[in-house]
């Protein structure tokens, strides 16, 4: 409802969800009842229904992920035209690249957790990889931002081997054309701000809607909080900010590019 108010102000262009809509089994099908009980009636605001970009979290994947990417025939603000894709939007001469990621297969622990994550394994990580370094190679934007549901740093009590997987496979790709402004994910419901030294790239996590979870500062961290909220990203040619914003509507937190 938050989020629908403050469209009212703002005017957003999109909606980024970066996985994880569907806790806790994912979906069976574009029918399943669970895009009422956890979209649909949700988020239904009349200022959110304008486009969302997904991306698939893990939770996605203990089910049929081939219906969240189809879902988008049923619903008309639903746009994910692929597991990884790459959207420009273009506002008065200002351009902003987002790189949408599919990173549960690229993370080793659900690649061979079949069991569970069915369609993990059936996925071409280095097929992703090689597109995410021709994207960004040729990606000439004002601002890049790129996104996926895993952290690359973070403090949590999940798997290191998440984080490690994600900096093995994916870092050095974000760093090699130093154009990536922030890496934005989910997956640990809090806030964090986290950037390391001789790294021109912000790690942000964004917080859960709902189960928010303790946090504290690890290495490279500048803010974090466990408050239920949502961010904010705006952009300009020279400054790129993206709020993080409580459940009460404050800013708590903002990070500031500039050129």
């Amino acid at each position: 409802e938050l989020m629908g108010e403050m469209g009212e102000v703002l005017g957003p262009k999109c909606v980024l969800a970066v996985g994880d809509i569907h806790h806790f089994n994912g979906v069976a099908s574009v029918n399943d009842p669970l895009w009422m009980t956890n979209f649909e009636q949700v988020y239904s605001h009349p200022e959110l229904m304008l486009d969302w970009f997904p991306v698939l979290g893990n939770h996605e994947y203990r089910g049929n992920t081939q219906a969240v990417l189809d879902y988008g025939k049923v619903s008309r603000r639903w746009m994910m035209p692929a597991r990884y894709y790459t959207k420009v939007f273009n506002k008065k001469g200002t351009t902003l690249r987002v790189v949408f990621l599919d990173t549960t297969p690229l993370i080793d622990r659900y690649q061979q957790n079949s069991d569970v994550y069915p369609d993990a394994c059936k996925q071409d990580m280095k097929a992703e990889l090689d597109w995410l370094d021709n994207t960004l190679k040729n990606a000439k934007e004002d601002w890049v931002i790129v996104v996926g549901h895993h952290p690359i740093y973070a403090y949590t009590d999940k798997a290191e081997s998440e984080r490690t997987d994600m900096q093995t496979r994916v870092l050095p790709i974000l760093k090699r054309y130093k154009n990536v402004a922030i890496y934005a994910c989910g997956h640990i419901h809090n806030f964090q701000h986290i950037k390391m030294k001789g790294d021109d790239i912000d790690y942000v996590v964004n917080t859960s809607a709902s189960l928010a979870r303790p946090v504290q500062s690890v290495k490279g961290t500048v803010f974090c909080s466990s408050d239920d909220g949502f961010s904010v990203i705006s952009a300009s040619k020279k400054h790129l900010n993206m709020y993080m914003i409580d459940k009460e509507g404050k800013v708590i937190h903002e990070i500031q590019k500039s050129k």
